[in-house]
């Protein structure tokens, strides 16, 4: 995708779930393949008004259907790039989740690269760490059917979607545009983030084992850690309070001390 007016348009590209004007720290949340920002929608309500929830639209889905989707993760992250960083003058954290994942992980080093300030801490899950080589088949390539058919199995598309042609025409171009970003994704080395990495995995997600989880660690020159809950790759969807209660402690624990308000 090449940059556009809907590229430059600010306001659409993340929310902000908190009705503070001057957060402690402002989490942008970025969606699954095939996902959207709506996932995240409800997750303000885990926190009080000091944490700033910013589910961050991708073009392609939701308020932005009509846009054209990226297939390239690079072009990707610099246009998020362009509007997170005005707003790392403050306290902020990265979140996402399998191909969410990947672009927080890219976007914390490109926000370095820009020498804007860097995250406070970066939290990924349903992803193994991107040193790691990819294994099968590029679904994107797949027949109409067959594409359908891996969508199926992977849990994370809505039944009532898969089995609805005329809902699966609207959203199978931004499908493929995700599978796209992710089969293409091509990890470069650089230098370790200098912020911690928090990971979570699901004790059934036979794509993502808890070994994959553990090599993040490799990402970071501080500490990482790693929580398995219940759940397959798509645990997030219907979070389970043993996920909720983790990722409120790790979440308050990512605001600066100077931030934190005297009890």
């Amino acid at each position: 995708m090449t940059r556009n007016s809907a590229v430059n348009s600010g306001p659409l590209w993340f929310d902000h779930l908190s009705r503070s004007k001057t957060p402690s720290l402002r989490l942008f949340c970025f969606p699954y393949a095939g996902g959207s920002a709506e996932v995240y929608r409800g997750w303000q309500r885990w926190f009080p008004a000091q944490i700033d929830i910013c589910p961050v639209h991708l073009p392609g889905r939701g308020k932005r259907m009509t846009e054209q989707a990226f297939t390239r993760i690079v072009p990707l992250v610099n246009a998020i790039a362009d509007h997170v960083g005005p707003l790392t003058g403050s306290p902020y954290a990265l979140y996402g989740h399998s191909m969410g994942a990947l672009i927080a992980f890219e976007l914390a080093h490109e926000l370095l690269r820009r020498r804007c300030a860097g995250p406070q801490h970066l939290f990924v899950s349903g992803h193994r760490a991107p040193q790691r080589p990819r294994t099968g088949r590029a679904l994107f390539r797949l027949p109409h059917d067959e594409f359908i058919g891996e969508l199926g199995k992977l849990n994370g598309t809505p039944r009532e979607v898969l089995d609805n042609p005329e809902l699966m025409e609207l959203f199978i171009g931004p499908l493929r545009a995700d599978f796209e970003i992710v089969d293409t994704y091509e990890y470069h080395p650089a230098a370790q983030l200098p912020c911690p990495i928090t990971v979570y995995g699901g004790l059934e997600d036979k794509e993502v084992p808890a070994e994959s989880c553990r090599a993040w660690q490799e990402q970071t020159s501080a500490s990482c850690k790693v929580r398995m809950v219940s759940g397959d790759h798509f645990f997030i969807r219907e979070p389970r309070p043993e996920f909720i209660a983790a990722f409120q402690d790790d979440i308050l624990g990512a605001v600066p001390a100077s931030r934190v308000p005297e009890s």
